[in-house]
């Protein structure tokens, strides 16, 4: 199936650039919202990336309509992939399918591991030196109410509560 996401980022703007560009390419499935794209918290983003499937095609005038953060493109990118559905921007001249589409995806990705890895390695070398002269204490302890907390291990002692549940009550992960 083909299918188009079209995105302008206010109400007043017009899809009709958008449209005109994409219709050689007979779109079976349009999902068309006016909203900015500052995130990926976008209801008709999300309805596409559910309604996508192996073998289809999703058309995009450029990036941009996807995403305005390179993030945020990959992690779309990655979504569409998994499910099989190839990638085409006209703008960019860009397809998920072809070896040039994938060299470009793979150099895209390793850019975004090593900014990850970089900035990692900038926060550890951060709270190192926060630690050496005494301003980082870690993460604050939670504080419990003593009973409650008494009360809910007993539960789980008793096996009348699961640990799931105990950590939901008590607001800290299972693992904690």
């Amino acid at each position: 199936m083909n299918i188009a996401y079209v995105r302008v980022s206010t109400v007043d703007q017009n899809i009709d650039r958008q449209t005109e560009a994409l219709k050689p390419y007979h779109i079976d499935k349009w999902f068309i919202e006016k909203v900015s794209g500052k995130d990926t918290n976008r209801p008709k983003l999300k309805e596409m990336l559910n309604f996508v499937r192996d073998g289809d095609i999703l058309y995009v005038v450029d990036w941009s309509r996807l995403s305005r953060s390179v993030v945020d493109l990959l992690k779309i990118i990655e979504l569409l992939s998994k499910t099989g559905c190839q990638l085409i921007s006209l703008k960019e001249q860009f397809n998920t399918k072809t070896p040039t589409g994938k060299l470009m995806l793979n150099l895209i990705a390793a850019i975004n591991q090593f900014e990850r890895e970089n900035l990692l390695l900038r926060q550890k070398e951060g709270i190192a030196l926060a630690k050496e002269q005494g301003r980082y204490n870690g993460r604050k302890p939670k504080q419990f109410n003593q009973q409650y907390l008494n009360e809910v291990l007993q539960a789980v002692r008793n096996k009348s509560i699961t640990v799931v549940k105990a950590s939901e009550l008590l607001g800290v992960s299972r693992a904690t």
